[in-house]
């Protein structure tokens, strides 16, 4: 049976993740954990999260998940969701904190002065609500999904990748920024699947049955 680690530090939208997870993979064992021997042990890891990135490293280290969530990317299918993606970068804006540093990059705010639309009105901080996903590269999460398709988002700031190897996708709010990055057997998204429907759904499932090869 494929075992899935959902990281607990205490600060992601945990329940939504393991019941969209159990949806599109009933006979996998899905266990949202803060145990890092449970991490470690697992087949495949999601690593979700919604908040400040300082709340989320300082909770990473004391809960002792900074290394398995390491250790993790470097062995097995990893996905990271919203906040999730954005700790895997060397530094963030927010907090002015240093980031997990496994992905060359830095996290930044949305700047108030460029969030006006191609009307001139102006766009809110935080994007709350669905936007297109543009797909920058074919991955197997990709699989049976549209380019465009639309997911849903909550966030103050983004992503800008150290290279631009690394994204997987990009979304315009209202410049393009990398809404999805890929390594290996990483894959990680800005928006959150769990909920954007049809959409989120195929991605988790892809997720589930994709091996962590390109």
């Amino acid at each position: 049976m494929t075992t899935i680690a959902v990281v607990d530090y205490g600060m992601g939208n945990l329940r939504s993740v393991s019941k969209a997870l159990e949806h599109v993979a009933p006979f996998a064992g899905i266990t949202v954990t803060s145990d890092p021997d449970v991490v470690m042990g697992a087949d495949r890891v999601v690593f979700p999260g919604v908040g400040a990135m300082p709340d989320c490293i300082r909770e990473l280290e004391s809960r002792g998940l900074k290394q398995a969530v390491a250790e993790a990317v470097a062995s097995k299918p990893f996905l990271g969701i919203c906040l999730g993606m954005q700790a895997l970068f060397g530094h963030s804006e927010e907090g002015d904190v240093a980031g997990l540093g496994i992905l060359p990059g830095t996290v930044r705010r949305f700047p108030a002065e460029a969030m006006v639309d191609d009307k001139g009105e102006r766009l809110k901080v935080p994007q709350i609500g669905w936007n297109q996903v543009h797909q920058a590269m074919s991955h197997p999460l990709w699989n049976g999904i549209a380019d465009g398709a639309r997911f849903y988002f909550v966030h103050s700031y983004y992503v800008e990748a150290g290279s631009p190897e690394l994204v997987a996708a990009f979304t315009h709010y209202p410049f393009a920024y990398a809404s999805a990055v890929a390594r290996g057997n990483l894959f990680a998204v800005q928006f959150h699947p769990e909920k954007s429907q049809a959409a989120g759904l195929s991605l988790l499932g892809n997720f589930v049955a994709w091996d962590g090869s390109c």
